[in-house]
């Protein structure tokens, strides 16, 4: 399937594209004027071989969920049990994703690709809207009661896809986190999610996370694939301590000397230092791109995934968007790396596929604008 689905990855269609720009300096103003998003109509255009490209909608959220052998390292004061009560959070549609999502008018798909704890059944799922999340020190925030309930029969109702490779992944710091065969299942995955949500209809994929310490294997990917210094590519995560902080640092370096990675095998580099998540991530964008389907990226485990898939195909990365500047300094060494500007900075640095989110209405602007404004001369407005 990964072989098949890289070789099914082409460039951008340049005849869409020059006849996407061309447009652009017909429509009713300035030329330039819509900065970036001019650019990104472009692309698109190319993406899909017709212009206008078909609008991004309706779009759907993937979040992979997995846990870390990393996080017995102390890289965060968050217990890992909180991976699977989010989990749980997500699919009673009480988080910060699910809000965004019904917002944007997304679904929303959860997938356990590494979860360390067995998901109960969707049976054991109580339709209330209950959730209840650990903060760290076992302190809980309480009920979180989502609107109306959880009704299975509206579209926005999360659904769970049991694809756990395997129970959380190793220790970085000890041995290679995962088998180069369980690499593969997992880039593998996100594969066939991408290829179910695109034959469901969905015009536009948007990455999303979950997983207690998985910034520190994605620091450790931006760093082996970029060859920036570990101080670098790592970041305050939740939100560590300076003492935390210098310690996840010494972390991510000591895993990328203990492996070297070799940013020319993209499956060995997230065999050695990734995640269950950032490698189904990895498969997504895959699988998007084979499709000719765009994928905004959300943050920082986004685009260590998508340093992966590039690695893979290069021209992948014509099937991303960038969806906004994550507030971790990976981010940014990532997308300088893989030549994407994102379109909001906001300092967010949650994860989840919420900043993605946020800019999705950008991209659908940007897109509408090839469908809907008249030209100069359809609208008989004098050109300078």
């Amino acid at each position: 399937m990964l072989e098949t689905t890289i070789a099914a990855i082409g460039r951008l269609d340049e005849a869409a594209m020059s006849t996407a720009r061309q447009l652009q300096t017909r429509l009713t103003k300035p030329a330039g004027s819509l900065g970036l998003l001019e650019e990104l109509s472009v692309r698109l255009a190319g993406l899909a071989g017709t212009c206008p490209p078909p609008l991004p909608s309706p779009a759907a959220v993937a979040i992979f969920a997995g846990d870390h052998g990393v996080h017995a390292q102390r890289v965060t004061p968050w217990p890992q049990e909180v991976t699977v009560q989010m989990v749980g959070n997500f699919l009673a549609g009480g988080a910060v994703v699910n809000a965004f999502a019904r917002q944007a008018g997304a679904t929303v798909t959860v997938v356990d690709v590494g979860v360390a704890t067995p998901l109960p059944t969707p049976d054991d799922h109580p339709p209330t809207g209950d959730a209840r999340v650990a903060a760290p020190g076992g302190v809980s925030p309480g009920r979180v009661d989502v609107p109306g309930g959880v009704d299975h029969g509206r579209v926005d109702v999360p659904r769970l896809v049991d694809a756990n490779v395997r129970r959380g992944s190793r220790d970085m710091t000890v041995t290679a986190a995962l088998t180069r065969d369980e690499a593969r299942s997992a880039v593998e995955v996100g594969i066939r999610i991408a290829g179910e949500l695109i034959d469901g209809g969905a015009a536009l994929l948007v990455t999303g996370d979950m997983g207690i310490a998985n910034t520190t294997p994605a620091a450790a990917l931006i760093a082996a694939f970029t060859g920036v210094d570990a101080a670098e590519a790592t970041g305050r995560g939740t939100g560590v301590d300076d003492p935390t902080y210098q310690h996840k640092i010494e972390v991510v370096r000591a895993a990328l000397l203990r492996h070297t990675p070799d940013p020319t095998d993209p499956l060995g580099v997230l065999a050695a230092v990734g995640g269950l998540e950032h490698a189904a991530l990895t498969g997504l964008l895959l699988g998007a791109a084979a499709r000719r389907v765009p994928v905004l990226l959300d943050g920082v485990i986004a685009v260590s995934a998508a340093l992966a898939a590039a690695a893979f195909a290069p021209d992948a990365v014509g099937a991303m968007i960038a969806g906004h500047r994550s507030a971790e300094p990976g981010a940014t060494v990532a997308l300088r790396q893989l030549g994407l500007t994102p379109l909001i900075d906001l300092g967010l640095r949650l994860g989840e596929g919420t900043g993605a989110l946020l800019a999705l209405p950008v991209v659908t602007g940007a897109v509408r604008v090839l469908h809907e404004v008249a030209t100069f001369d359809s609208a008989g407005v004098a050109e300078k």
